[in-house]
């Protein structure tokens, strides 16, 4: 392997700090109609197709974003944003917010109904009732899909936390999940309703082989929820123990020594859960395992899976999340990625309701990210006949390569072409920053003299604690070996890179070769969403390129959102244009749509992103060309309040989706609801199933 290396501007630039603006918290759920949006500037003629964004707005409780109690604003019901570039000089736009199955039964049981007893609560980023299940809220991400047979391209619309949905894309109703409710296996062996079911937020569909991968997986920690009966019989704790709780929460913040203590403690913590796993099994006779699957779809008939195991025989074992995989022509590519979610965010918080259980835990079990990127790679010349679990057959385990890259990442790409069995990856390494936790009502700002953190910014991401490096590998598929690594920074542009944009197929459909061209969306920097707690959490990280007195300083002086174009090659890894916007700023949901009558070049386009600044929310498009020279035109209406949004797509054209691929809801569901006691059955026949007739 050769040496890393590493390069960055010298200064950063002298901006004064500014407050993160209040719309980047506000959303709305309010679905929206045939709404023409105002344009300023001047809309390009040749820009074309649809733009799909998805967002959480709250829940069937809040009315919206942020949460009244503070809870994560990643948290939510998904709202999709269609932005309609199909008609000459005007942009139109729908939005609808994702309901699933669960949206009714959420809806059925919120405060005040009939079925309050058996409502849903928000634990951490997944929304959870101790009596149905997990909440699939489907808001983070989509997937364009065309198989063989296909007149449009159908869309997707996933989650970490649940099954993919398939969405009509001209009226956004939901119209089926990908694979039925057995084909699925759920992270626990309670028989819930709404099994709790994890997956990839970024499936990868391949047009040449007309093949979508997924990824089901789980942790022994899910199944843990059987041992702890007691949580089922409680609401929530007395008064008095949330008080005492808080007091010792409280403390543990301001005792160095405990903190270092608890520190020291967590190091250890991972084997001694490991071996309480073991104990539990021996006494109770629980499967408690962990298990990857990698599961395929061909758009029309049953799921098919292979379980993943090392060259040791053991399976593979996720620690954090499987937020993206990726497909090349020979191989795909898992990853172990820089995001904490799961069932044991309830075991950390098992009442959401008591604030001071909640800091108390927090402060004892809360462990940064890992500070690398394990990636599992799989021949696809080993995927011969897999398991259908429809069909009840035996599983087909599968070899992977295991490969540790210095340095996390939540989102990664990679080239289709694999010349020599060489995988090229591009991957943004959000470094020391933790996209899972939030701020807290009790959180405290890094600055002396550590006063609470603004209550209007409760529920908001917290600020990254070192500066985001971009890096390109290429690894030899068959042996695991990283043969070439480029990695760079940037001090004005790379701090808190999360969401990005490319051109992801041609104008036939196919996939690119090779990526030569990624945009990239930077969360800044911000005074108030540098908290002490979090910069405790990583003052000792592992790959500090920037000191933490130095990220303290940047952050006071404020270093604004960005947007700009790594190229990437054998040769050089560079970014090649950019643009920071204002104070005050901040940009995400990047989207590249292609030049009507394009060339399929790689910066042959449009970037349209979404922007909030103040209390406004507005649409900006970018020539995907020429960065620098900032937004060409944009969008807004007084109704649209998106607040912050994630991914995105495109697509040429919509359409009543014609496809015949469909599971019944109530036949993906009567197994499991006759398990329910008879009220829950009947909450079902109400409330659920009259929606999916």
């Amino acid at each position: 392997m050769k040496e890393t290396t590493q390069s960055s501007t010298t200064e950063a630039k002298n901006t004064n700090c500014s407050s993160v603006p209040e719309s980047v918290m506000t959303a709305g759920r309010c679905e929206l109609t045939d709404v023409k949006l105002h344009i300023s500037g001047k809309l390009p003629d040749d820009l074309q197709g649809h733009v799909f964004i998805v967002g959480p707005v709250g829940d069937v409780n809040s009315g919206g974003l942020p949460y009244p109690n503070g809870d994560s604003v990643l948290n939510g019901d998904g709202m999709i944003y269609r932005l309609d570039f199909d008609c000459q000089g005007e942009v139109g736009l729908k939005s609808r917010i994702v309901k699933p199955p669960c949206y009714f039964a959420d809806k059925a049981t919120r405060l005040g109904s009939m079925y309050a007893k058996y409502r849903f609560r928000n634990h951490g980023l997944l929304r959870f009732s101790l009596s149905l299940g997990a909440r699939n809220d489907l808001n983070t991400a989509f997937l364009p899909i065309r198989f063989r047979d296909d007149s449009e391209e159908r869309l997707l619309v996933t989650y970490d936390a649940g099954r993919p949905y398939e969405i009509d894309t001209q009226t956004l109703e939901v119209v089926t999940p990908v694979g039925a409710n057995l084909e699925w296996r759920a992270e626990t062996q309670l028989k819930f309703p709404f099994q709790p079911i994890f997956s990839t937020a970024h499936p990868a569909f391949d047009a040449h082989t007309n093949r979508m991968f997924t990824v089901n997986y789980g942790r022994s920690a899910g199944n843990f929820l059987e041992t702890l009966p007691f949580i089922y019989g409680l609401d929530k704790l007395p008064h008095e123990i949330d008080e005492l709780l808080d007091i010792v929460g409280e403390f543990i913040e301001t005792q160095d020594l405990i903190k270092d203590f608890i520190k020291l403690f967590s190091q250890f913590s991972q084997n001694i859960w490991q071996l309480y796993i073991r104990i539990i099994e021996r006494i109770t006779s629980i499967d408690i395992e962990d298990f990857v699957y990698l599961v395929c779809w061909d758009g029309v008939g049953n799921l098919e899976r292979w379980k993943l195991i090392l060259p040791d025989g053991s399976p593979v074992r996720i620690e954090q999340t499987m937020h993206q995989i990726g497909v090349t022509q020979d191989y795909v590519v898992l990853m172990d990625t820089a995001f904490k979610t799961g069932l044991e965010q309830i075991i950390n918080n098992p009442f959401p309701e008591n604030k001071g259980v909640e800091r108390c835990l927090r402060n004892i079990l809360t462990r940064p990210v890992s500070p690398d990127s394990t990636i599992y790679i799989v021949r696809r010349a080993d995927l011969k006949v897999g398991q259908c679990p429809a069909s009840a057959q035996q599983e087909v385990e599968v070899l992977v390569h295991r490969v540790v890259i210095p340095l996390e990442a939540a989102h990664f790409l990679v080239d289709y072409e694999n010349p020599h069995g060489q995988i090229t990856l591009h991957a943004s390494h959000i470094c020391a920053w933790d996209v899972a936790e939030w701020l807290r009502d009790y959180n405290s700002s890094a600055y002396k003299p550590h006063n609470p953190v603004p209550s209007r910014l409760n529920g908001m991401e917290q600020d990254e604690m070192d500066i985001s490096r971009m890096g390109r590998y290429v690894i030899d598929g068959e042996s695991g070996q990283i043969i070439k690594s480029q990695v760079i920074s940037d001090l004005n542009l790379t701090w808190g890179v999360g969401l990005y944009a490319y051109l992801d197929r041609l104008s036939s459909g196919m996939p690119l070769g090779q990526i030569k061209d990624i945009y990239w969306t930077s969360f800044g920097l911000w005074r108030e969403l540098l908290t002490k707690f979090i910069c405790d959490l990583y003052k000792d990280y592992k790959y500090r390129a920037v000191p933490v007195s130095e990220v303290l300083h940047l952050a006071e002086q404020g270093i604004p959102a960005s947007l700009f174009r790594l190229h990437t090659s054998d040769e050089s890894l560079y970014i090649a244009d950019s643009f920071q916007f204002p104070e005050g700023y901040m940009v995400s949901s990047p989207q590249f749509v292609p030049y009507l009558d394009g060339n399929d070049g790689s910066t042959d386009g449009y970037i349209v992103c979404a922007v909030v600044f103040d209390d406004s929310n507005e649409i900006w498009v970018f020539d995907a060309n020429n960065l620098k020279a900032g937004a060409v035109c944009k969008l807004s209406h007084p109704l649209l309040k998106f607040g912050y949004t994630l991914h995105t797509a495109w697509l040429p054209s919509i359409g009543l989706r014609t496809a015949n691929y469909y599971i019944s809801v109530r036949q993906d569901y009567k197994d499991l609801v006759k398990q329910q006691p008879q009220e829950i059955q009947q909450m079902f026949e109400n409330e659920v199933y009259p929606h999916f007739a």
